[in-house]
């Protein structure tokens, strides 16, 4: 489904992991605009402490702190419907985590897949690694996963190597060269079948496209394209 123009955006903000260093320019004022228009902000912590110690020392406005909203695993079953329906009203949600990336090995994942699912944009701030941020934003459940990399060149072999994955049972994360994309979507279809995927093509960057569902549906929507990217397969 499409992201429809009136819905909100999920963002992802990546915090340092230590409580010592700043927040990232780009995170960082990213927030201070949400703080300005904040009738239509919603600001998810993990945690009120720690990240209460965090906002104030990142220098963001301490009136704001009393807006947060507890999202963790003992509230989320609670507050998800409220929060969603919110998003699709056309707030945008700000997630962070007490350190480091929200919805990697977080409840901030299924908030994510529901997100996908609904059409609802969702993107993260700057980070460093790219399998860690594919993982964040993918909505799959991650919390154990098999890195393979990149697939052999030569058809034989890449067929070989991807039936030997599919025997693995917990997602796989794969990554090729921009011109491949089409074709390890192909291949993909025809060893793993009808299984959840996600296409994360030039992450964090101007041309970002992040797809979920179905293999054959992601096939059709990169058909063609020519992008950086890291495939993840349930």
């Amino acid at each position: 489904m499409a992201k429809q123009s009136k819905y909100g955006t999920l963002y992802l903000i990546a915090t340092p992991i230590d409580e010592q260093n700043p927040l990232e320019t780009t995170a960082l004022n990213l927030l201070k605009s949400a703080i300005e228009k904040r009738e239509q902000s919603l600001f998810l912590i993990e945690d009120l402490k720690p990240c209460r110690r965090r906002w104030i020392r990142f220098g963001l406005e301490r009136e704001i702190i009393e807006d947060f909203i507890l999202f963790n695993e003992h509230t989320q079953v609670e507050i998800e419907n409220d929060l969603i329906s919110k998003i699709q009203s056309g707030k945008d949600a700000y997630l962070m985590s007490d350190g480091g990336l929200p919805a990697f090995c977080d409840p901030g994942q299924k908030l994510v897949k529901r997100c996908h699912e609904l059409g609802i944009r969702v993107t993260c701030t700057p980070h460093s690694n790219s399998i860690s941020l594919a993982v964040a934003l993918s909505g799959i459940d991650c919390a154990n996963f098999t890195f393979a990399g990149f697939p052999p060149r030569r058809p034989e072999e890449r067929k070989e190597f991807l039936k030997k994955l599919a025997k693995v049972d917990m997602p796989k994360i794969l990554m090729d060269t921009p011109y491949r994309l089409t074709r390890l979507l192909e291949e993909s279809v025809e060893v793993f079948g009808e299984r959840i995927g996600f296409v994360g093509m030039e992450l964090n960057g101007e041309e970002e496209e992040l797809k979920y569902g179905k293999l054959s549906k992601l096939l059709k929507e990169v058909s063609g394209l020519k992008k950086e990217f890291i495939l993840i397969i349930k």
